[in-house]
C-alpha cells in the first residue's frame, strides 16, 4: 500500500533485553533483515558473575535478580558492535523488547545524571550512582509470596485483581516486588525517584529522560487498570504509598518516547531526528514479530521461559494465565500463559539423560512412541509459575492407560524413568500443560494456525510433539528471535504512526507482501494424526488431576 511506504534507504532497530542477552535486529525500509547482533552476559561480560544472566540468592528463598549495570555496559557493547557495520545515521526509529516484569530503581538525582551524559565516556562509567537498588528484581524471581497474599486481600480478593489488572497477584509481577522493597527497605524506597521496567530503562537510556512505561507492558506489573487503560488507584494503594508520582505517566506502545539524545548523536553518529518509540515487553514485541493480529492464530515461544500467546476479543477474568492490552493494536487484548521451567530445565534433562547432547535427544525423542506409555513428568527446576509449585521433579506412571478414556485409570509414582522416556516426558509434560492451560483461559482450539518460535523451535522433533498434541499445522519463521524482530517491526510502526498523526493498522506495513519480507513464516510441519490428538486429550486431562493433587499438597498460593 504506497500509503504505508516506509523511507527507503532508512533502517529500524530493534532490540531485546533479555533474560541472557541483548539482542539487536536491523531492517531496512521493505522489512527485511540486514543486520543483528548478540552480547551474551555471561560470555562477553564475565566480570558480572551471572550464571544465566541472574544471581539466585541462597540467603533469601527465591530471590533471583540481575545486576542493572550489566544490562547499561552490555548496551554500550551493542553499540560498538553495530557500529562496524550499520550506519547509525541512516536508522529512523528504534524500539526495543525487555524481559517483562524485571524492574529497575533509580535514585534521586537519577534524571539529572540521564541528562548530562558525556560522550566521550561510556554509560557504565557514568551510572553507577542513579540507582538506589543496584540488583533489579527479575521475571524468575518467587520471593514475594507474602507481598502477594496481602496485595488480593487489600483489593477484594484475586479474582478482583485479575478483573482490574488482567492478572491475580503473581510473585515476579512488578507490583509485589515493590511491596516487598518498601517493607523491607523503606530507605531505598523513599529514596528511589522513578521505577522502570526493564522496557523504559532502556528507553529513557535512549532519549536521555526518563521513559514512560507502555500500557501493554505496564499490564504485567498488577498495577495497571486494563479496562480504563490507566494506572489502578486501588491497586497502587494496595502496593505502597506515592506509588503513581514515582511510575509516572502510561503510553500506548507505538506512540513515540522521544526523540534520541544527543549522547548518541555525538557519540554513535545517531541523526539528531532519529525517533525512540516506546519500548514494550518480551512477549508482545515477540507477537509483532510472529505478526499475529486473528484471533484463532496461537504462538508457542521455547525459551528461557516458555509462553503461548494469542489474539483475544474480549477480556475474562480467571485465576490463571494474564491479560495485556494488544501491543499493536488500539482494542483488543492479548492473552498469555507464561513458564518458568523452560529451556535451562529441558537443557538438565539433556545433560543429564542425552549425553549433553541435542542429536541425541532429538533421538531419544523419536524412538520413544507418542503418549510415552503413558509415563506422565513433571519438571520444575525453578519455582513453576503455573502451576505455582516448588522446585522439585515428580514422575508418574498410568496404569491402564489406552488412550480412550481415563475410566479406571489411576497413577503410581516412581522415582526414575529411563532416559530416552525422561526426554519424552519432559516435552509431552510442558506442552500438555500449555494446551490445557491455554483451552481453560477460552483459547479457540484446535488453533487456527500455530507459530513456534525461541530457540527449541529449531528442534524438528519438538515441533513434530507440538504438531500431535495442538492438532494443528506448525509454522515457523526465518529467525528464532522473534522480540528483536518485533521491536523492530514496531519501530517501523511507530515511525508511521507519528508520520500519520496517529495510529494506523501494523498490518499496512506488510499487507500483500509478506512473503518478501523476513516476517513470513513457513510451513515446518503439518497437523499430527487427529486420533493420536484424541489420545492426548484423555492424557492431558489425566495430567491435571494429578497436577491439581500436586498443588494441594505442595503449592506456594
Amino acid at each position: 500500500m504506497a500509503d504505508y511506504l516506509l523511507p527507503q534507504g532508512s533502517f529500524f532497530l530493534g532490540f531485546d533485553s533479555s533474560t541472557q542477552s541483548l539482542k539487536a535486529t536491523v531492517l531496512d525500509a521493505n522489512l527485511n533483515v540486514v543486520a543483528t547482533e548478540l552480547v551474551h552476559f555471561d560470555s562477553d561480560l564475565p566480570h558480572y558473575k551471572t550464571k544465566d544472566g541472574v544471581y539466585r540468592d541462597p540467603s533469601d528463598n527465591g530471590r533471583i535478580v540481575s545486576p542493572t549495570l550489566m544490562w547499561v555496559e552490555a548496551f554500550d557493547l551493542m553499540l560498538q558492535k553495530l557500529s562496524k557495520n550499520l550506519d547509525f545515521g541512516s536508522v529512523a526509529a528504534v524500539s526495543g523488547s525487555g524481559q517483562q516484569h524485571g524492574s529497575v530503581y533509580w535514585s534521586s538525582g537519577g534524571s539529572s545524571i540521564l541528562s548530562a551524559l558525556d560522550p566521550k565516556k561510556r554509560l557504565v562509567e557514568q551510572l553507577d550512582e542513579a540507582f538506589s537498588i543496584k540488583e533489579s528484581p527479575i521475571w524468575m524471581d518467587s520471593s514475594t509470596t507474602k507481598q502477594c497474599k496481602k496485595i488480593e486481600e487489600a483489593v477484594g480478593g484475586a479474582l478482583e485483581l485479575s478483573r482490574i489488572t488482567g492478572s491475580c497477584a503473581h510473585e515476579r509481577y512488578t507490583g509485589p516486588q515493590i511491596r516487598k522493597i518498601y517493607e523491607m527497605q523503606p530507605e531505598v524506597y523513599q529514596k528511589t525517584e522513578r521505577i522502570s521496567l526493564v522496557s523504559s530503562f532502556m528507553a529513557s537510556l535512549l532519549i536521555g529522560r526518563y521513559a514512560c512505561i507502555d500500557q501493554t507492558d505496564g499490564a504485567g506489573m498488577n498495577l495497571f487498570d486494563i479496562n480504563q487503560r490507566e494506572w489502578s488507584k486501588k491497586a497502587l494503594d494496595a502496593t505502597a504509598p506515592d506509588l503513581e508520582q514515582k511510575l509516572g505517566n502510561l503510553a500506548p506502545a507505538y506512540a513515540v518516547a522521544g526523540l534520541i539524545s544527543p549522547y548518541f548523536v555525538e557519540r554513535f553518529h545517531f541523526n539528531k531526528d532519529c525517533l525512540v518509540i516506546q519500548w514494550s515487553g518480551d512477549n508482545p514485541n515477540s507477537l509483532a514479530g510472529l505478526t499475529l493480529s486473528t484471533p484463532g492464530d496461537l504462538a508457542i515461544s521455547l525459551g528461557t521461559s516458555d509462553t503461548v500467546f494469542g489474539i483475544s476479543d474480549e477480556h475474562q477474568p480467571r485465576l490463571e494465565g494474564h491479560v495485556f492490552p494488544n501491543p499493536v493494536d488500539t482494542k483488543g487484548y492479548m492473552v498469555m500463559l507464561c513458564y518458568k521451567n523452560g529451556s535451562l530445565t529441558r537443557e538438565e534433562i539433556r545433560d543429564r539423560c542425552a549425553e549433553k547432547s541435542w542429536d541425541v535427544f532429538s533421538k531419544y525423542l523419536q524412538q520413544t512412541p507418542p503418549l510415552n506409555g503413558g509415563k506422565l513428568g513433571f519438571y520444575y527446576k525453578d519455582y513453576e509459575i503455573l502451576p505455582p509449585l516448588p522446585v522439585g521433579y515428580h514422575r508418574f506412571v498410568l496404569e491402564n492407560f489406552t488412550g480412550d478414556s481415563i475410566n479406571g485409570v489411576t497413577e503410581r509414582e516412581v522415582t526414575e524413568f529411563d532416559s530416552p522416556s525422561e526426554v519424552r516426558a519432559i516435552i509431552e509434560g510442558q506442552l500438555l500443560s500449555m494446551r490445557a492451560h491455554i483451552e481453560r483461559c477460552g483459547m479457540p482450539f484446535p488453533p487456527r494456525r500455530l507459530i513456534a518460535t525461541g530457540g527449541a523451535s529449531a528442534n524438528q522433533s519438538i515441533l513434530g510433539a507440538v504438531a500431535s498434541i495442538f492438532g494443528c499445522d506448525i509454522y515457523t519463521v526465518q529467525r528464532p528471535d522473534s522480540a528483536s524482530l518485533g521491536a523492530a517491526v514496531r519501530a517501523a510502526h511507530g515511525w508511521l504512526c507519528n508520520q500519520k498523526g496517529g495510529f494506523v493498522p501494523i498490518e499496512g506495513m506488510y499487507k500483500d507482501k509478506l512473503d518478501k519480507t523476513s516476517l513470513s513464516c513457513k510451513l515446518s510441519v503439518k497437523a499430527g494424526d487427529p486420533s493420536l490428538g484424541v489420545k492426548y486429550a484423555m492424557m492431558m486431562k489425566k495430567r491435571m488431576e494429578v497436577e491439581n493433587r500436586l498443588v494441594e499438597k505442595l503449592g506456594r498460593l
